[in-house]
């Protein structure tokens, strides 16, 4: 049985999303970055939250007409493994299958299992961003979720 509910974000997630960017990536987004996606009508962030209220991860996404670009799944460290972002990225693929052409988003080479994770969604490396990460340089790779059937308006 699941331990955490999936839900939109709102302020209240905001400080706890901020230190998990932190924990998890090495050019994080801020807090006042973070606020900003509540406003934006192209944004949606969802939170897997513990009854308590405790943020467990998050994802975000951009749609730009039929194109949605995954920003970030992150999931704090010592609630990994447990299938949290696979349950957020489950939403936004869904939703793709639904209302988009396509998915898209960039991943660390080293991170294989975030790497996994997308493959295991049907997701397909497209192409690679040369130094694309910083601190440490890496090249990104490009994956894709194509969907086949035409997106219903």
């Amino acid at each position: 049985m699941k331990n955490y509910k999936l839900v939109p974000m709102d302020r209240s997630h905001l400080h706890e999303i901020a230190q998990i960017e932190r924990e998890c990536f090495s050019t994080p987004w801020s807090e006042r970055a973070l606020e900003e996606e509540l406003f934006n009508p192209l944004a949606s962030f969802i939170v897997a939250q513990r009854a308590d209220g405790a943020v467990l991860g998050y994802a975000g996404l951009h749609v730009v007409v039929d194109e949605g670009y995954v920003d970030n799944i992150a999931v704090r460290e010592d609630y990994r493994g447990q299938g949290i972002a696979d349950d957020l990225l489950d939403v936004f693929v869904r939703f793709g299958r639904s209302k988009l052409a396509f998915l898209t988003l960039e991943v660390r080479e080293s991170n294989t299992p975030a790497i996994q994770l997308y493959m295991k969604h049907g997701f397909a490396q497209v192409g690679r961003r040369k130094d694309y990460y910083q601190a440490p340089k890496e090249d990104a790779l490009i994956m894709t979720l194509e969907f086949q059937e035409e997106p219903h308006a």
